[in-house]
């Protein structure tokens, strides 16, 4: 696999293009799991090499439900890419988490229905640890990044729901997602950060909050419109992290200690003895070093 980007950049509703890629190059994948989203764009934040995916597509012609998650991170991996940084746009559950905040969360709880969530398929299984769903190390250069720019307010830690959609919460639901303790609600978390765990990345999102969602009794109800008046503040906000980060983030994963690198190792339960030639080259980029001992 040639290493031709080191970090990986899954822009959100508003981030269709990264700011300040040097060196811009434009390259098609095509994956065993179909096309990725859109063309992605490989560049250079100061010395560190990018890989850059909207993962809407360009003019946002993708729903949540209709986002092509494993395409996207396969060819992410294909490109050499060890870490993921994911920028979503979520509304707050909790008063204290107010629009134009960043959360940097660390759980997940998945209210998806119709999305394939594991590469794994067709006569090949395996079961990865999920406790922990977001890469503890990338999550705390995420915050360390948010804590240093001025005008930043970044919270650490929170659930994170993510719903189906493409259509926002009744009242009903905001308020029984409160009650179970949810911090915030989005749409696109989830299948990424699965799969980027069976891909063995390190994966993090930065969780731009654009409304309260539509539990707020003294709030307007969530609307596109009021969605898109904060993106751009929150978008600029998420970019300004993602350099300090590419700026930060250590050279390779040798020293890492969060386990993100070897997910698989003990994951994969179909015996290898029974793998089919075609099974074997499907899975060759995440399961290969695997097969071989």
């Amino acid at each position: 696999m040639e290493q031709r980007a080191r970090l990986g950049i899954i822009g959100g509703s508003g981030l269709y293009a990264m700011e300040g890629l040097r060196d811009r190059e434009e390259i098609s994948i095509t994956t065993p799991f179909g096309s990725p989203s859109d063309h992605i764009t490989l560049g250079a934040l100061d010395d560190t090499r990018v890989a850059f995916l909207p993962r809407h597509g360009r003019g946002h012609r993708l729903s949540p439900s209709e986002v092509p998650s494993r395409a996207n991170l396969y060819a992410l991996k294909s490109l050499g890419v060890e870490r993921v940084i994911s920028v979503s746009a979520v509304g707050s559950l909790r008063e204290d988490l107010a629009p134009l905040d960043i959360v940097i969360p660390d759980q997940l709880f998945d209210r998806t229905r119709t999305r394939p969530s594991s590469f794994f398929e067709n006569g090949v299984v395996a079961h990865i640890g999920f406790a922990e769903p977001f890469c503890s190390e990338m999550s705390a250069l995420l915050v360390e990044a948010a804590a240093t720019l001025p005008g930043v307010r970044v919270h650490r830690g929170g659930m994170y729901l993510c719903i189906e959609g493409p259509q926002f919460s009744t009242k009903a639901e905001s308020r029984v997602y409160r009650q179970w303790g949810a911090d915030i609600i989005g749409m696109t978390a989830l299948p990424e950060a699965k799969l980027a765990r069976e891909a063995e990345l390190c994966y993090a999102t930065i969780a731009c909050v654009t409304d309260y969602d539509v539990w707020h009794e003294t709030e307007t109800p969530v609307t596109v419109e009021m969605v898109v008046a904060n993106l751009a503040h929150n978008i600029a906000n998420a970019q300004r992290i993602i350099r300090e980060v590419a700026r930060m983030a250590p050279v390779d994963r040798a020293g890492s200690t969060c386990g993100c690198d070897s997910a698989l190792a003990a994951a994969l339960i179909t015996d290898r003895a029974m793998l089919t030639p075609e099974q074997r080259a499907r899975y060759d980029l995440l399961i290969g070093r695997y097969l071989t001992e």
